[in-house]
C-alpha cells in the first residue's frame, strides 16, 4: 500500500496515513475489489491473516476494515465458515430494504408484475438524482407489487443504463438487487428514503384498483453501490389502509 513503511507503528490499526486511517485505506481497497468484480456476491474472502500478509498490514487493521464493512451490510460473517461478500437474497432484501408490513401479520416479501421496462435518455430530474449528463441513458422500470394477492404499491425504478446493460430485455425478476449483484456485479450497500403523504393519480389508481385521490404513502429512495455511485432512484406509491411502514431502529 502507498505511504507505508516497515515499522510496527505503521501497522497499528487507526494510524493515519495521508490524513486517512490505515484501516480505511484497506477498506477502500476491499470495496474496490467488490466493485470491480474481483470479489463477487456470495464469495468467501481470504482469511484475515492472508489479507494482512498480502497488504503488509497488521491483522487488527484488516479486522477493523472487515468489521466496518460487515456493520454496513457489505460483508456477512458466518461463524466457523468465514467472511463472505453479502448477497441480496430475499431474506436480506426483506428486512433491509422492504418495509411495508401488513397490519395483521408478519413481514412478507411481495410478488411483482413488471408493466414497463425501457431504455431511454435520462430526464432532467433523473440526471440530477443519479449524477448523469444530458446524453446519458437510463433504464426505466414500472411494476406493481402485491402482498397475498392484493396490489399494495406501484413503483417506478430508474437506473443508469451503462451500469446495467440489457436489463430491460427479457424477464425481470422480483429481487432486483439480487439481479444487480449477480449479473452485473453492482452491490447496493446504502439507501436513503424520503416519505410523504400523497393522493393517488390516474396511473396509481388504475394499478392499485382504488379511486383517484386515495391517500398513499410515497417512498422516494436513492440507492448507492459499493463504489459510492448513485445506482437507482425508486419511487414507490403505497396503500396503507391495511399496511404500515415498519422502521426497526437499533
Amino acid at each position: 500500500m502507498a505511504d507505508r513503511t516497515s515499522s510496527e507503528d505503521d501497522r497499528r490499526p487507526g494510524r493515519t496515513v495521508g490524513f486517512r486511517p490505515l484501516y480505511r485505506q484497506v477498506r477502500d481497497m476491499f470495496e474496490q475489489r467488490i466493485a470491480e468484480g474481483t470479489w463477487a456476491a456470495g464469495q468467501i474472502l481470504p482469511s484475515e491473516m492472508q489479507l494482512a500478509s498480502e497488504l503488509s498490514v497488521s491483522q487488527g487493521t484488516v479486522r477493523k476494515a472487515l468489521d466496518e464493512m460487515t456493520a454496513d451490510n457489505i460483508l456477512v460473517r458466518r461463524q466457523g465458515r468465514g467472511t463472505y461478500v453479502a448477497s441480496h437474497d430475499e431474506k436480506r432484501i426483506l428486512f433491509q430494504f422492504f418495509k411495508l408490513t401488513p397490519d395483521d401479520g408478519p413481514l412478507r416479501f411481495p410478488d411483482s408484475v413488471v408493466t414497463e421496462a425501457v431504455r431511454r435518455v435520462a430526464l432532467p430530474s433523473e440526471r440530477d438524482r443519479l449524477g448523469l449528463t444530458g446524453t446519458d441513458e437510463v433504464v426505466a422500470i414500472e411494476r406493481t407489487r402485491s402482498l397475498s394477492g392484493e396490489p399494495v404499491l406501484v413503483e417506478r425504478i430508474v437506473a443508469p443504463a451503462d451500469a446495467l446493460p440489457g436489463i430491460e430485455i427479457g424477464e425481470i425478476p422480483n429481487n432486483l438487487y439480487g439481479l444487480y449483484s449477480e449479473r452485473y456485479g453492482v452491490v447496493v450497500v446504502r439507501a436513503q428514503e424520503k416519505l410523504k403523504a400523497v393522493a393517488a393519480g390516474p396511473r396509481e389508481a388504475a394499478a392499485l384498483g382504488v379511486p383517484e385521490g386515495t391517500p398513499l404513502l410515497a417512498i422516494d429512495r436513492l440507492a448507492w453501490s459499493v463504489d459510492g455511485r448513485p445506482i437507482e432512484w425508486r419511487v414507490s406509491m403505497c396503500l396503507t389502509d391495511r399496511h404500515h411502514y415498519l422502521s426497526d431502529l437499533k
